[in-house]
Formats: C-alpha cells, structure tokens, sequence
C-alpha cells in the first residue's frame, strides 16, 4: 500500500478576483521537498500546474503576479 505524501501549503495561498474570474492559488511542496509548486484553479475546478518548480514559495507568487500583468487572468 502506497502512503499518501505530506503536503506543506504556502501562507501565499489565496482566492483572488479580477475582472470578474476567480481563481484560487495554490502554492505547495512535498514536506520534505525542496520545490514550490504554482497551481492556479478556476471556478470549474480545471487548473493550470508551472512544470517548474520554484526555490521559494514567494518566487511562485511572484511568478503568478508577473503572469497576471502581462496576460491578465484570461
């Protein structure tokens, strides 16, 4: 039997609104892991998942707020 992994979610995580989508940021790594992982959920419960991985779960946020300015939430 296969254990589940333990999860270490990042105080970044949030709901966040613009122009009307919602989106929840999930920021997470592997307890004993090294890397952040960005995960992004719509309302629908699709999701879009950053193949890298980040060395800080504030570079994640970053890169989601980069993101933001340059395409918007679309």
């Amino acid at each position: 039997m296969t254990e589940t992994p333990n999860i270490t979610r990042s105080p970044l995580c949030q709901s966040f609104t613009s122009d009307g989508l919602t989106v929840q940021i999930e920021i997470y790594r592997l307890e004993d892991g090294e890397g952040w992982t960005l995960e992004l959920i719509d309302t629908e419960g699709g999701s879009i998942v950053w193949e890298d991985q980040f060395a800080a779960d504030a570079a994640a946020f970053a890169e989601f707020s980069e993101g933001l300015e340059k395409l918007g939430l679309e």
